[in-house]
């Protein structure tokens, strides 16, 4: 099953502030969400927490590289990308790596 991607607006204007390389990067390894947005073997996409005050909502986190990290989710067949954030950022607001 192919999925589609949604890119929130706050997520698109980080993606357009980084530099050329780091945009490709990201796209790209975005864009491996389309055939298997679920986690599996490999480590790199791991389910996290639910955000507060939404128990029922999962939320999914992608790492990109060593710099980045992304927060999904997946609802039919689309997958939102809700925020793209610096590793150091991640780990400050959810406290995971």
């Amino acid at each position: 099953m192919r999925y589609e991607i949604a890119i929130q607006r706050k997520s698109a204007d980080f993606l357009n502030g980084l530099d050329d390389k780091s945009r490709r990067i990201v796209r790209a390894r975005l864009a491996t969400l389309i055939d298997e947005p679920y986690p599996g073997k490999g480590g790199d996409r791991e389910l996290i927490k639910s955000p507060k005050g939404r128990p029922d909502e999962k939320v999914y986190r992608i790492h990109i590289g060593r710099s980045f990290t992304a927060f999904y989710q997946i609802k039919e067949k689309t997958v939102y990308i809700t925020e793209i954030l610096t590793i150091e950022q991640a780990h400050k607001k959810y406290g995971i790596l």
